[in-house]
């Protein structure tokens, strides 16, 4: 019997009428043949309204309480769709993180699964129930609860998936899948009907907030084929694997031709760079490590301490302030989170590394073009420097690779500018995007 791991983003079980919802289309999966597993978030703004309510309490939580009260938002989802599926004659059994078998790091907040035992979920599934696990969370070697940090109930489904053999897994959101930009903010993004895991990954990687790079990463090392989709509609939506070969019998795309690109025509149609969209986010920040002298070395220690603060460090710059006195300033683009952790790490090596300061604005966004061959091509950058020209926007800083251009702006331009840069690259649709709820999960 084909089984299928689903999961249900916070808007996706809002409110009551959502999870009946739900839970209609999980007991039609499971009266269509199937075994199901299913995986939810927590009821819309649950997890916001509980760190709000921590920080009511006290302005510095431990990150071992704030796991414990934060696992409560999917456990209460969670039991209350179990029992919408007994209103739908189709037995279902909850389950949490720690039932569902899923081992994990200690580090709470930002926990790593390290092992995965689905011997009762499978037990439940042998029995003819529908599965449904409490996502986001798991637990240590020293029965402690934990958190999988960002993205967490798409990494729950993905692993589930994987140590379940499941033939596919389900990524349900309020939007049709995955589209060439946000279609909150760029109405007319078209939605894309397939993507390999790389390509995934580099629009998850940079703004994307449909799918996480996490799940898409896992998903890609254990060879888990994921269908994104909306929990609203039964319209199809996006599939990520290997290769469109490598989707399950059945479960075919709405279209074959895979190199369909608005940057080719018929006069020059073999090597413009496939854009595949365009991605934002503004919850970022820009760290300047202001007169550092340039010597050997210092780039490295730069590097060796924001490394050990935080875990992403995307874009970077090196401006010569003082070039007559050899000082130079390094600048990063990271999470707005993970910031003021980054320039308590570099403050603690100030006299080592003999700079003056450590600045960070908060006021800025990232926009990321993501295809093939983007940095190969010197049109694309100089395409997307005119649409930011054209529109008024002032780059901040740049980075190519040759899947990806970024840019940092001022964050009350990112989406004049996401919205410039797609209209550039031809990417506009024909009818605007259906956007169901509005929260993006």
């Amino acid at each position: 019997m084909p089984l299928v791991v689903q999961k249900y983003g916070g808007s996706s079980v809002a409110d009551a009428d959502s999870i009946r919802r739900v839970a209609r289309r999980v007991a039609a999966t499971r009266d269509a043949g199937h075994e199901v597993v299913v995986v939810v978030s927590a009821m819309g703004d649950t997890t916001d309204d509980l760190i709000d309510l921590s920080r009511e309490i006290t302005s510095s939580p431990s990150q071992r309480e704030l796991d414990q009260l934060l696992t409560a938002g999917e456990q209460i989802s969670s039991a209350l769709l179990a029992m919408a599926l007994h209103e739908f004659d189709a037995p279902a059994t909850s389950f949490t993180g720690r039932q569902a078998g899923l081992r994990t790091t200690d580090s709470f907040g930002a926990a790593r699964i390290t092992e995965i035992n689905p011997s009762r979920l499978r037990s439940s599934l042998d029995e003819g129930c529908v599965a449904i696990v409490a996502g986001f969370q798991g637990w240590t070697a020293d029965e402690h609860t934990t958190t999988l940090g960002r993205g967490g109930s798409d990494t729950t489904a993905v692993a589930l998936a994987a140590a379940l053999d499941a033939d596919v897994c389900e990524i349900y959101s309020d939007v049709d899948g995955m589209f060439t930009a946000d279609p909150r903010v760029v109405p007319t993004a078209q939605r894309i009907d397939f993507l390999t895991y790389p390509d995934a990954t580099e629009l998850a990687a940079h703004g994307a907030k449909i799918l996480h790079l996490r799940a898409v990463e896992f998903a890609q090392r254990h060879g888990v084929r994921l269908h994104v989709r909306s929990s609203f509609t039964e319209q199809p939506g996006t599939w990520v694997a290997a290769s469109r070969e490598d989707l399950p019998a059945g479960w075919a795309t709405t279209r074959t031709d895979e190199t369909t690109d608005p940057q080719q025509t018929e006069d020059n149609p073999m090597e413009e760079p496939l854009i595949q969209g365009v991605a934002h986010t503004r919850d970022q920040a820009m760290l300047t490590v202001v007169n550092i002298p340039d010597k050997p070395g210092r780039a490295a220690s730069i590097f060796a301490a924001l490394s050990q603060a935080v875990s992403v460090i995307d874009v970077l710059g090196q401006t010569h302030t003082a070039r007559e006195n050899g000082l130079v300033d390094f600048s990063f683009a990271l999470p707005t989170e993970d910031a003021e952790r980054a320039r308590t790490a570099l403050l603690e090596m100030q006299d080592e590394l003999e700079f003056t300061d450590v600045s960070v604005d908060e006021g800025v966004g990232k926009i990321s073009v993501s295809g093939h061959g983007v940095r190969s091509n010197a049109e694309v950058p100089a395409q997307l420097m005119r649409a930011l020209a054209d529109a008024g926007i002032t780059v901040n800083m740049f980075t190519t690779s040759e899947a990806r251009i970024s840019v940092v702006v001022a964050d009350h331009q990112v989406e004049d500018a996401a919205r410039a840069i797609h209209s550039a690259f031809g990417l506009d649709g024909d009818t605007e995007a259906v956007v169901h709820a509005g929260t993006g999960r």
